[in-house]
């Protein structure tokens, strides 16, 4: 069933007050379906794959197919809002495997990515995303750097969906500073190695209020993850879409937030938690029974 007038109505009318506008419609009219809340993804991760190959495809530069995916990205935050539920979407504008391309594609997308904040600040903030931003500093361009901040300086007080711009991002390299910062603070005397857990890391990342990743999508075809968000990804859901993405827009998403919601999530079990498992069979939850056996004797 797809959403009615009347159910999109609602749904807008329950937005942040302070938001401005409207989601702005799909080019074809398209309304999202109609997914219970609960069942649609919180945060969507977006590998944005194939904008090269779209280019080829037509005899156009890459540079073009890259001006071309921009409309792609945001009319994806304008589906998302439009759905309802997606607080979160990630997207991986400039990976830090990319700097091996051409000294004139590096130039041009360090240059893009600067001028995309710049043009669609405005819209964004009117709809009350809020801009973040994760990568690293080293090579980054400083006006890079400039424009990411100052958008996340504008948009700051916005709830209604945060958009991460992940530029000069790698999972790996997150991973490594996280070590390097959790080691410089056990050295210094303000961690304790002992007391280190998954929470721990997380605080060292370079989102650290970021949500696990329920949702992520990867256009063009290919079937890997790239280096993508690597910690916050690891019990996500994987959705690979052929299509390339200049010709990804939020009718693609929403297919995969209907994917998403026919599907178990178990998180590594068989079913959701030990103590779910107690309940189904009749019991109280004891810590006990997992226990080794040979360590109780």
């Amino acid at each position: 069933m797809r959403l009615t007038r009347r159910i999109l109505e609602e749904r807008l009318a329950k937005r942040q007050p302070g938001v401005l506008r409207e989601p702005f419609a799909h080019k074809h009219g398209a309304l999202p379906p109609d997914i219970p809340l609960d069942l649609v993804p919180r945060h969507v991760a977006v590998v944005m794959d194939g904008n090269g190959r779209w280019a080829k495809e037509r005899g156009l530069s890459r540079i073009e197919g890259h001006k071309v995916g921009e409309a792609s990205l945001f009319d994806v935050v304008e589906g998302a809002v439009q759905l309802g539920g997606i607080t979160h979407i990630s997207a991986y504008a400039f990976s830090t495997e990319n700097w091996k391309r051409s000294p004139e594609e590096v130039r041009f997308l360090m240059g893009f990515n600067r001028d995309t904040i710049r043009r669609r600040i405005g819209e964004m903030d009117e709809l009350g995303v809020r801009i973040r931003w994760a990568g690293r500093r080293p090579r980054l361009w400083k006006s890079v750097i400039d424009e990411l901040e100052w958008a996340e300086e504008r948009t700051k007080d916005n709830k209604l969906l945060t958009l991460t711009m992940c530029v000069n991002y790698g999972g790996r390299w997150e991973i490594a500073d996280a070590m390097a910062a959790m080691g410089r603070d056990i050295k210094a005397g303000r961690l304790d190695p002992e007391k280190i857990n998954e929470r721990t890391v997380g605080r060292y990342l370079d989102e650290p209020d970021m949500p696990d990743v329920d949702l992520f999508i990867r256009s063009s075809g290919e079937h890997r993850t790239s280096n993508f968000l690597m910690w916050q990804s690891a019990y996500a859901e994987l959705y690979f879409d052929d299509a390339l993405w200049p010709d990804f827009d939020r009718t693609n998403l929403w297919r995969a937030c209907e994917v998403y919601a026919g599907r178990d999530r178990r998180y590594g079990g068989a079913i959701t938690n030990e103590e779910q498992f107690a309940a189904e069979a009749g019991r109280e939850y004891d810590e006990s029974e997992y226990a080794d056996p040979d360590e109780q004797a």
